[in-house]
């Protein structure tokens, strides 16, 4: 097992990765941004080293200076958490030439997953559905619309790099095509540096179900089921749940399969997830992989009881899976609620600032990973989440309960977030009878008044 690890990446999931090292006796090391030197896993880490200004960029994006900080600290490993440089093929690959062990997927895998067009193709080799669109980048836009003409409105416009909902258009005619195509590229350029894109058909009512996998590097893949992610906000999740309230059992079996094809197919190792779009037939269409820990692996390690960080690090020594698929048990309903510091009734604007106050919830069946305190100021260079709430239960209506409760008890005072919006979904009839889609924040929205959720912030 390695001695010590460097956490290259903030926040809660910093946080997250420095507990489960601790409890596998692995000495860690932090780095931090000067606008993260108070942040809760530079106070948690057994050593921190400031590698840079407030901007990501000047710093956690900055891998010369991760590998400075690696070599002062005579570190064996680095894991990357999500974003920043984790399916950076290229830092994967200088890890390796450093001696340094990357805590996730090989530099080869990165680079074939993180490319959405290659993935898609991978995932025809082994037979799994794609969604109907182009064969791979579209070189222009003369035959971009070609091929949105032959496939029907409506489609959507896909960066080949990249997630998060950057560069993704929608286009519900051919009139509106060109002015979203160059949309599109813009987008893509500026958030990857890589302006390639490609069309899909856009599948309406969508659910939006994600495969949880664990592969070691002795050739043993198995999923961990599935996570439930279609309450999303301009492609951004707010909510998520395992399992899903829509699959059947032979759903889920073989959605399960076709991730575990897919990842072998990639020789993948470590954690990763396989990301499908259902429609409301149950027709589900693979999308995309991601080569990494996902914000919402809790509510799988909450309803499988499996430590998904801690496989990390062990798989990543050359540990063997001892688990296998038969082992994989889903044992409690489990819903997770991302806490941003942002304010929902004014358009979810941004809310850095001081935090006055705070009280984590708690209780039975419930977990909070959180890098915020009373004290704490929440920088406005960094993406807003705040906070995950998890609440699990034997059914999911105890776990909606729970969560509706917990949210109750949680107090930030000093900015503004979305506990309340978070609060008002548990309430929501729709919600509670699993009657979602992509859409649902929109439809939430349209039935439900805006007092509902608007609280002042002190």
């Amino acid at each position: 097992m390695f001695e010590k690890v460097l956490i290259a990446n903030r926040g809660e999931i910093a946080v997250r990765i420095i507990r489960a090292c601790k409890e596998l006796g692995i000495h860690t090391m932090a780095v931090y941004s000067e606008a993260d030197e108070q942040s809760l896993h530079v106070q948690f880490a057994d050593e921190a080293i400031c590698i840079g200004p407030t901007e990501g960029s000047k710093s956690y994006l900055r891998a010369d200076r991760v590998f400075s900080a690696a070599e002062v600290g005579n570190v064996d490993a680095i894991h990357p958490g999500y974003g920043f440089l984790s399916e950076n093929s290229t830092f994967a690959e200088q890890c390796r030439d450093c001696g340094i062990t990357f805590i996730g997927p090989s530099p080869e895998t990165i680079a074939n997953v993180g490319d959405k067009s290659m993935a898609k193709e991978i995932a025809k080799e082994v037979k799994v559905p794609v969604v109907p669109g182009s064969d791979g980048i579209v070189d222009n836009e003369a035959e971009a619309k070609q091929i949105a003409d032959s496939i029907g409105y409506p489609i959507i416009i896909k960066a080949a790099s990249g997630g998060g909902g950057k560069g993704m258009r929608l286009v519900n005619n051919s009139v509106s095509f060109s002015k979203e195509y160059r949309l599109a590229r813009t987008e893509a350029e500026k958030s990857f540096g890589n302006s390639s894109v490609y069309v899909e058909k856009y599948i309406e009512e969508p659910r939006h179900i994600e495969i949880q996998i664990l592969a070691d590097n002795h050739g043993k893949i198995i999923h961990l089921f599935e996570r439930d992610c279609s309450i999303q906000r301009r492609y951004q999740k707010l909510i998520e749940e395992a399992p899903s309230p829509f699959l059947t059992p032979r759903l889920r079996n073989e959605m399960g399969r076709a991730a575990v094809h897919i990842a072998e197919k990639c020789g993948y190792s470590n954690a990763g997830t396989v990301e499908f779009i259902v429609d409301k037939h149950g027709n589900f269409y693979f999308i995309e992989m991601n080569a990494r820990i996902q914000v919402e692996h809790g509510v799988t390690e909450e309803m499988t009881d499996i430590d998904i960080v801690k496989w990390q690090m062990l798989i990543a020594a050359g540990e063997k899976l001892t688990i296998d698929q038969e082992d994989v048990k889903i044992h409690k309903h489990a819903i997770e609620c991302r806490i941003n510091a942002e304010d929902p009734v004014h358009n979810f604007s941004p809310c850095p600032g001081e935090v006055s106050f705070c009280y984590h919830p708690g209780g039975y069946g419930l977990r909070v990973d959180s890098h915020i305190y009373g004290g704490y100021r929440v920088p406005q260079y960094y993406d807003s989440l705040i906070s995950k709430v998890i609440a699990s239960g034997h059914t999911r209506d105890i776990a909606i309960d729970r969560m509706h409760r917990a949210l109750g008890e949680y107090i930030i005072r000093g900015i503004f977030t979305t506990i309340p919006f978070s609060r008002a979904i548990m309430l929501d009839q729709c919600f509670r009878e699993g009657k979602v889609s992509t859409k649902f924040i929109d439809e939430f929205f349209a039935r439900t008044p805006v007092e509902t959720f608007a609280v002042p912030k002190f």
